[in-house]
């Protein structure tokens, strides 16, 4: 946001305690206050959309079922007839972040979904998940994984070091990706809107230079429209294919 004469775009994303005195006692800050909010949307979208169970469904009611199958249809095609057993966790996970990006689009709301710590801590939880499932269905065989299959036994030392980075990399990479794409979006946004602010207070020509990033910035919003749905897609399916890799033989 723009401070006098200088802009600070990454003010949108400190967390301070919210709710007066209560709040600080707590240290409770915006970034649980949405996550509330979130799953009380997603909650209630799933049980106003379902409520009617007319045949004809309405509006709503096809927009629930339609994201129901989409996310049943993700899970089993991308993790076989055992995704059915994992769909209400990618359900659950995928409009999670959806949300938590769609929010942050609301004036004065906050993107949860813009701090590292929130994309780790899920990344980290789909990473363990895959790994107790591994261990479950494969038992000690899942260690076998780190060794390319038909590699020389010679190349084992260079090999295994390289395929368990790998591995363990999976929950950065998710992480980061999701964190950065909202960061950058939210930073792009408060940049074009400053401009605007700064513009329109040098008098006319001043509104008829505003228009520029005022459009850019009305493009931009469709823009995060597309990414928070597709950096959702992308922490789903991503997940859906380290739960395939966990219960495959």
């Amino acid at each position: 946001m723009a401070g006098g004469s200088s802009i600070n775009v990454l003010e949108q994303f400190e967390l301070h305690p919210v709710l007066g005195g209560l709040g600080e006692a707590l240290s409770l800050s915006q970034a649980p206050i949405f996550m509330v909010v979130a799953c009380v949307l997603v909650l209630a979208f799933l049980h106003f959309g379902m409520k009617p169970a007319a045949v004809v469904p309405g509006r709503l009611q096809a927009a629930a079922e339609i994201c129901y199958e989409f996310i049943h249809n993700l899970a089993v095609d991308t993790i076989g007839p055992e995704g059915t057993a994992f769909f209400p966790f990618i359900f659950a996970l995928f409009f999670f972040i959806l949300a938590g990006n769609y929010l942050g689009l609301i004036p004065f709301s906050y993107t949860f979904t813009s701090h590292i710590a929130v994309t780790f801590a899920l990344a980290l939880m789909v990473f363990l998940i895959a790994i107790v499932v591994s261990l479950r269905v494969q038992g000690f065989k899942f260690f076998a994984h780190f060794m390319p299959a038909g590699a020389p036994v010679l190349l084992a030392p260079l090999l295994v070091p390289i395929e368990i980075l790998s591995f363990l990399s999976r929950p950065v990479s998710l992480s980061i990706r999701l964190f950065a794409n909202m960061v950058a979006g939210h930073v792009m946004f408060d940049i074009f809107a400053s401009f605007v602010i700064m513009l329109a207070g040098l008098g006319f020509i001043g509104d008829v230079l505003a228009v520029g990033p005022l459009v850019i910035n009305i493009a931009l919003m469709g823009l995060e429209l597309l990414v928070g749905v597709l950096q959702a897609y992308v922490f789903a399916i991503l997940t859906c294919i380290y739960l395939r890799e966990a219960v495959s033989h």
